[in-house]
């Protein structure tokens, strides 16, 4: 399993509408091949910035797999004119050390 991060910075006023058009576009991702969870956790210190954290089972599963699909075309539609800046998206890998609940 792999991880997809990325920080979301939202621009001032659209957080509401961010967070609506989010639960509306997860059943889009959702459907994917590889998929395998998606977390989305607004920032208690920095309004307007959210993490988005993917569980994918392989980095192709995301990139080209979602990411060339016409689902990702939704995605994108519904949900990129939110950002400022555009999110940097990283994939990480397995942990090298885990603690607690996972």
């Amino acid at each position: 399993m792999i991880v997809e991060h990325a920080l979301l910075t939202v621009k001032p006023g659209q957080e509401a509408a961010f967070e609506a058009t989010m639960r509306e576009a997860a059943p889009l991702i959702a459907a994917s091949d590889g998929f395998l969870g998606m977390d989305v956790r607004p920032s208690i210190e920095t309004p307007g910035r959210y993490l988005l954290l993917v569980r994918w089972r392989s980095v192709a599963d995301h990139d080209p797999g979602f990411r060339g699909s016409d689902r990702y075309q939704g995605w994108k539609a519904l949900l990129h004119h939110f950002y400022e800046p555009f999110p940097l998206v990283e994939h990480y890998g397995e942990p090298v050390a885990a603690v607690g609940e996972r």
